[in-house]
């Protein structure tokens, strides 16, 4: 596995250690069905590979993930207003996130600039998060017309940060500093960017430190105890929720009635 087979993804794999670089700096690094692609084939060889202990998320340019490609969201509805097209991608979105928080390796994202909508989902179903002091994080849905409802990002979100600080972050579209995120337990760490690769080195050294087996199974128990917390939530509907969004976004626009932020 290299990053020659990879189009929108560097892949470089050192022993037991995968890391994973989001490299569409041209458009923020979107995340397109090509890159859920490229994200799903690599995560499905961790699974498949246990001697793996560490894969890092990391990404190139001024941006680690302005979100998901809305133009493809588009596309999709356009070609089958039924919504078929959505729920197929959403469906790719929630396995990505399932696969980065079950997966026996530890997930490390290293996150820097801006980090909204897609980008802070890949960033919460990491294990580990280190962010630089300058990064900005923000759930923009609700403003551009859409549920939160990509890839379960909602119920990781009221797990790891609280329902009350959620919602509010939701309700309002605010965007939120490194502080902020560390203290709503989006990032564990916050560094100046010069010293993001020195924080996600000091966390790779010990696991790879750590017996396998025992790794493993901690990885294993703690997503166990995660799962059980969000047996209620409704992701399993997120394609659904937002192809019916997007359906009644296009029949307000050619009724002629816009909203405008």
């Amino acid at each position: 596995m290299s990053s020659s087979d990879f189009t929108s993804l560097l892949v470089k794999r050192e022993g037991p250690v995968v890391s994973v670089v989001l490299n569409t700096p041209h458009n923020g690094n979107l995340i397109t069905e090509e890159v859920l692609d490229e994200l799903l084939s690599v995560l499905e060889f961790t699974h498949d590979h246990p001697e793996i202990r560490v894969l890092t998320l990391s990404a190139a340019g001024p941006d680690f993930c302005v979100g998901a490609d809305r133009t493809e969201f588009d596309r999709l509805m356009a070609q089958d207003p039924t919504g078929a097209g959505m729920r197929a991608l959403s469906s790719k979105a929630r396995r990505v996130c399932d696969s980065l928080a079950s997966t026996s390796a530890v997930t490390i994202a290293r996150v820097h600039g801006r980090a909204i909508g897609a980008g802070l989902a890949l960033t919460v179903f990491c294990d580990l998060r280190a962010g630089a002091d300058t990064t900005r994080f923000r759930l923009p849905e609700l403003a551009v017309g859409l549920p939160v409802a990509w890839g379960g990002a909602l119920p990781r979100m009221l797990h790891e940060s609280g329902a009350a600080r959620t919602r509010e972050l939701i309700l309002t579209g605010e965007s939120f500093d490194a502080a902020t995120a560390r203290e709503l337990s989006v990032l564990h760490k916050v560094v100046p960017e010069a010293g993001l690769d020195a924080v996600v080195d000091a966390w790779i050294r010990p696991l790879l430190r750590r017996p396998g087996a025992a790794l493993r199974t901690t990885k294993a128990i703690l997503s166990a105890y995660s799962s059980v917390a969000r047996l209620t939530d409704g992701n399993l509907l997120d394609g659904d929720l937002l192809a019916g969004a997007l359906a009644a976004g296009r029949a307000q626009a050619d009724g002629g009635e816009t909203d405008h932020l």
